[in-house]
């Protein structure tokens, strides 16, 4: 019976009802997507790396490193030497040293050079290893690998050449046009920052940025125009068929032999940015980082990408608490805006009151009755609450991926955010006592008197 009233109710104030659903609804689609978020954007930050267990870089802060070097976010404040890389890679207990070298993009994507070893000692997901989908690594000293999400956004693929610019920076006015790169292979999706690079061997790196430092003017590139002269050498333009056989054969002229015979071992790079390590025994890793972190012949930084995810989280956990606090009080002003709606509806319904109250109703069903309005009030915002933080999961995903490279899966809530939300109702249920009590202690005298 109270049922069928409070729906009958709440259906003949159905805008005001619907204002008031709507405004509980957003607050709790701000409170689920504050901690949806939280937890998905540290667990993709988690798997973008691993298996590496020291990072060695240029003394800067740790979480820098670990932002440039994996996550491709700011600049190296300075290159570790490649006299310091052989000798890292020599060492009893270091297993493989993989060396990377930044400073160009295409597109706003960054460039990272790097040697083939890359790919076979890199992992993400916690033991997950890098895969080509099309195409093979590199034939060719300028060849270049993609990730999935340069290829997605540029729409480029195997056998396309492009124009790498200067500079980690959206738009770069100098260019390395006399050093097309093709397209030799596209990298499976990781939902990881590797999705967002561009691969390329550290030998052509270092050949890229010689040309800068023996003096050979650089390219300024304009609209339309071919980086070299030559058709076919723009970026996104495919070569013929005899143009992709020449790349392929092992016998191409574009570069002469120097193009598709080089490797990293023929060229010695002055510099890296930073390098991977991988040890044989994990136990040796702060014995390494002490040892690195004292080298008497170059200031270096060493750290280990679990503890300094750590130091980040603790960065970040302020603004985490902040943005708690922000969608708690919002969901607070949603509860105290349905309290509102009831107690300036509540004035208006005294003769619904005591009507009820003639017809035999007792005063604690019409309090009941006040109580069972808000319950429905506040489970059809939170229903709609986190259908709507769900909604905006699957909005933001690929803008996040595209932008930061943060893989989220759209989820519902968990298991304690359930309790959480439970919490949420109950606070509600009890918010609405106030007009209840008010509504019990009206009599049927105050409901039928005229009012001048």
């Amino acid at each position: 019976m109270l049922i069928r009233l409070a729906r009958g109710s709440l259906a003949n104030r159905r805008f005001a009802v619907g204002l008031t659903i709507f405004t509980i609804a957003l607050s709790i689609a701000l409170l689920v997507l504050v901690e949806q978020m939280r937890g998905q954007v540290r667990e993709s930050f988690q798997r973008s790396v691993s298996g590496v267990d020291l990072i060695v870089g240029a003394p800067t802060a740790p979480v820098q490193l670990l932002l440039v070097s994996v996550f491709g976010l700011g600049d190296p404040t300075a290159n570790v030497s490649w006299s310091t890389y052989e000798e890292l890679a020599e060492a009893e207990v270091v297993d493989w040293a993989v060396p990377i070298a930044l400073g160009d993009s295409y597109e706003g994507f960054r460039v990272v050079g790097t040697t083939p070893e890359f790919f076979d000692r890199f992992r993400y997901a916690g033991s997950t290893a890098l895969a080509i989908e099309h195409g093979t690594a590199w034939h060719a000293r300028f060849d270049a690998v993609i990730g999935a999400q340069v290829a997605r956004s540029t729409e480029l693929v195997v056998g396309d050449r492009i124009e790498l610019g200067h500079g980690g920076g959206n738009v770069s006015l100098v260019t390395h046009a006399a050093h097309p790169f093709r397209i030799s292979g596209v990298l499976a999706p990781t939902g990881t920052p590797v999705d967002q690079s561009v691969y390329i061997d550290l030998a052509a790196h270092h050949a890229l940025h010689d040309d800068f430092m023996t003096g050979r003017p650089p390219s300024f590139a304009s609209p339309g125009s071919p980086p070299g002269g030559r058709p076919g050498d723009r970026p996104g333009d495919r070569p013929t068929p005899a143009e992709d056989h020449d790349n392929d054969d092992g016998h191409g002229h574009e570069h002469g032999q120097d193009r598709d015979h080089a490797s990293s071992d023929e060229v010695t790079p002055e510099s890296v940015s930073a390098i991977f390590l991988g040890l044989k025994a994990r136990a040796a890793a702060f014995g390494l980082q002490r040892r690195i972190n004292e080298y008497p012949d170059e200031s270096l930084l060493a750290i280990l990408p679990g503890i300094a995810l750590q130091q980040l989280w603790r960065i970040t956990g302020t603004a985490e608490q902040v943005l708690r606090v922000v969608a708690g009080l919002v969901v607070l002003a949603g509860l105290l805006g349905m309290l509102t709606a009831l107690l300036t509806t509540l004035n208006e319904r005294r003769r619904e009151m005591a009507i009820l109250r003639a017809c035999g109703a007792r005063p604690w069903q019409v309090a009941g009755l006040l109580l069972l309005e808000a319950a429905l009030i506040v489970v059809a915002g939170v229903v709609l609450g986190v259908v709507l933080a769900w909604g905006l999961q699957v909005v933001l995903a690929p803008w996040l991926l595209a932008r930061f490279g943060v893989a989220i899966a759209p989820g519902w809530p968990a298991p304690e955010l359930i309790w959480i939300l439970a919490g949420i109702g109950a606070a509600g249920v009890l918010i609405a006592l106030v007009p209840a009590l008010l509504a019990y202690r009206r009599t049927l005298a105050d409901g039928m008197q005229v009012r001048q």
